[in-house]
């Protein structure tokens, strides 16, 4: 899918996190719950996150991968100047094209630097052939869209418009998804393996589903169960789950808040 035209079928939407500085802990990325948030308030939704180092070899392979999946990419990092910056080096690479410098990204940077573009800067609209600019309202110094992938930088008070501008420019057309719920129930006093039929018989009723199985780590004997998806297909899969855990005898309790489900309530339990 090209970077302009809008789909009748919503795009899969991913985030790259790139640097290694995020492997080793020196920073905490801020980037994956901004992109839920932003995407949340258009009806989108995030589908996969992935965070890389700066070895250029894998980033390659992370980006060819990427690039092969047609998914929409958000990229934090890494296009800079300095030498540990090789995004988009890589990017080109991953995609079997050269990089050029790009005549607007140019005319941005020395519209800002002038004669102290050179010989550093310009390095930074050294893009692959084919990239357009990602306008930067901080500091003007441009991130790029190549191929359904957002270049931007890994500072938030750049990035982050960025990301907005792209969706509002290029994917305000994208359709909707259907909102997504979430039923919580806790079964207590039994083991996991008791209950593989009934979370075998839910996910076969349910494809569309996601079922989430999570024992409590405290050492008390209790599992959280998550049923995800849309609002009818997650309310009828809670209700088949909850009736297969009435028929063994099970003991839980419903986390879902009061009335965000029908008949929501608890069984086998007293108040």
């Amino acid at each position: 899918m090209s970077d302009s035209s809008a789909s009748a079928q919503q795009s899969a939407f991913g985030v790259l996190l790139i640097g290694d500085e995020l492997l080793s802990g020196k920073r905490s990325d801020k980037h994956q719950a901004k992109v839920i948030e932003l995407l949340d308030t258009r009806g989108l939704e995030l589908a996969w996150s992935l965070t890389v180092g700066d070895d250029p070899e894998r980033l390659t392979d992370i980006l060819r991968w990427t690039l092969d999946r047609g998914d929409v990419v958000f990229s934090f990092g890494g296009i800079g100047a300095t030498p540990d910056d090789r995004t988009r080096q890589c990017a080109a690479a991953a995609a079997g094209v050269p990089t050029v410098i790009h005549s607007e990204g140019r005319a941005e940077l020395e519209a800002v630097f002038g004669e102290r573009t050179y010989p550093q800067r310009i390095e930074m609209v050294n893009w692959p052939e084919g990239a357009t600019p990602i306008p930067n309202p901080v500091n003007r110094v441009p991130g790029f869209s190549f191929r359904g992938h957002h270049f931007v930088p890994g500072f938030p008070s750049m990035a982050w418009p960025m990301v907005e501008w792209v969706l509002d420019t290029r994917y305000a057309g994208e359709t909707p998804v259907e909102r997504q719920v979430e039923f919580r129930l806790e079964a207590r006093d039994v083991a996991e393996s008791d209950l593989i039929e009934a979370m075998n018989d839910v996910i076969a009723a349910h494809p569309d589903l996601r079922l989430s199985c999570l024992p409590n780590a405290s050492g008390r004997r209790s599992i959280e169960f998550g049923l995800r998806g849309t609002p009818g297909n997650a309310a009828t899969a809670y209700h088949r789950f909850s009736a297969h855990l009435d028929a063994l005898g099970v003991v839980w309790v419903a986390l879902t808040p009061p009335g965000a489900c029908p008949d929501a309530g608890s069984r086998n339990i007293e108040a």
